[in-house]
């Protein structure tokens, strides 16, 4: 769940479990199909020994889980080495060594979105490519924010599509959560400065401010998030106090690349990252984390408000490895 902090206090990693449905959903849409990792592994064992073709096989399916190549090599490297002093003797030693590998890439990116409530407003700046589910995301976090308590307040920065802004306004009235907006094709830093001031004078806990979906390699369109950033510099020079990247787990590696790049750009705070439901295999969580170190805050496996939950890694790390009954039963 959410916290709130003082101004003393740092960001720690969340410890509370995720709700046992989340984690079977979790569990469910990572393992579809042969999306998962180790279900079959012990049949490629010769005799039940450990030899260079297993580990190769199991490189292949981090890789094609979109781990990449990178990340997968360096886990692999690790596991090799344990092989070669003879320190995993069996599958279950094997898949135990693969877990604790993943965890230590996962761990220090799996802090929760801590809300600093001496920052009133505490401003979330949500960016990402068009597609990503960055209105979606919005709906649901601002959900999340009012059932802890929190007086939010929501920005259409999307101004250039007046579905973006009207959809923005079907989640501030379905969460009896305010929105400021102006016509299509206002000038979006002008909207979001509008925002903030009118969540200083309401005496709003929480601004989150949307933003157009844009590709990665818009320079112009990049530009004009850094203005936005200016314009909040304005009336609050620490804001936004989060800046928080949408990515769509399905697009794999390009994630990473759409993650770069608006880190380069804007110093993003935080990942959601969403779809994990469709052809995600899960794995670029892993990517971004070994590759990048930002910290992942949330992760969406569906549409409803109770498949966006925050991001816990040893429960991720374990829907990953280990199949669902479904899918087990089907193998």
């Amino acid at each position: 769940m959410f916290r709130s902090k003082s101004r003393d206090e740092t960001k720690a990693p969340g410890t509370d479990e995720q709700p046992a449905g989340f984690v079977r959903r979790l569990r469910s849409r990572l393992n579809r199909g042969n999306s998962w990792l180790t279900y079959d592994l012990a049949n490629l064992l010769p005799a039940g020994r450990i030899d260079d073709a297993t580990l190769d096989e199991l490189e292949t399916r981090l890789v094609s889980a979109d781990v990449g190549l990178e990340t997968s090599t360096a886990i692999l490297d690790g596991l090799r080495g344990k092989v070669a002093r003879r320190e995993l003797g069996d599958i279950d030693a094997l898949l135990a060594a693969l877990r604790a590998s993943m965890l230590d890439i996962l761990r220090p990116v799996g802090r929760a979105l801590s809300i600093d409530r001496t920052k009133r407003p505490f401003v979330i700046l949500v960016v990402g490519v068009n597609g990503s589910g960055k209105t979606t995301t919005i709906g649901k976090l601002a959900r999340r924010l009012r059932d802890d308590g929190l007086k939010v307040m929501l920005a259409a920065g999307d101004t250039f599509r007046a579905a973006a802004i009207e959809q923005l306004e079907i989640w501030g009235d379905r969460n009896s959560v305010p929105v400021i907006a102006q016509a299509a094709g206002a000038d979006p830093a002008a909207v979001i400065f509008d925002a903030m001031q009118a969540a200083q004078a309401r005496g709003t806990d929480v601004l989150i401010a949307d933003t157009a979906g844009r590709l990665h390699t818009q320079i112009n369109l990049m530009d004009e998030l850094r203005k936005v950033r200016r314009v909040l510099g304005r009336l609050d020079q620490a804001a936004p106090h989060e800046v928080l990247l949408v990515l769509d787990a399905g697009q794999g590696q390009n994630a990473l690349a759409q993650a770069r790049q608006f880190h380069e750009a804007l110093g993003v705070t935080g990942i959601v990252l969403t779809k994990l439901d469709g052809t995600a295999k899960g794995g670029i969580v892993l990517a971004i984390a070994d590759r990048l170190r930002i910290p992942i805050r949330f992760i969406g496996v569906g549409e409803d408000a109770q498949d966006f939950d925050e991001f816990d890694p040893g429960t991720f790390v374990d829907a990953v490895l280990v199949p669902a009954p479904a899918a087990r039963a089907t193998a």
